[in-house]
């Protein structure tokens, strides 16, 4: 284990996020995104907001939806990328952080799935307040 790579006291450990949401996923959805690699980077390069037409980024996805996956069904690899810094100034506070970054990562997901932002934003308002 490389000592270095731990986080800091009072520090959110985006791997244990990360590792904890995927926990808490049905086993049908853990098993579907076995080709999907997810990274933590610090900040995201001028390419990845150019792709999407964004100025900042928290999490993106790059890959070719489930939903677009030809008859054949083969794992075409994909990636799902968080970015550390954004989130970070975002988000001040482990606990708001965690869930920023558990929240992001189920959102990129949810495109792994085929579902665009349009469709996460309806079921959002549709989601009980509680």
């Amino acid at each position: 284990m490389d000592l270095a790579a731990e986080p800091e006291p009072g520090a959110v450990d985006f791997d244990a996020v990360i590792d904890d949401t995927i926990d808490t996923l049905p086993a049908a959805f853990v098993e579907r995104l076995g080709s999907v690699a997810i990274v933590v980077e610090e900040e995201p390069t001028t390419d990845q907001l150019a792709s999407v037409g964004a100025r900042g980024l928290f999490g993106l996805y790059q890959g070719v939806p489930r939903t677009r996956w030809g008859v054949d069904n083969v794992p075409i690899p994909s990636k799902i990328t968080l970015f550390r810094g954004p989130l970070t100034r975002a988000y001040p506070g482990p606990e708001r952080l965690a869930r920023a970054v558990e929240d992001t990562l189920l959102h990129e997901i949810a495109h792994h799935f085929g579902i665009d932002d349009d469709r996460l934003r309806a079921l959002k308002m549709e989601r009980p307040h509680g």
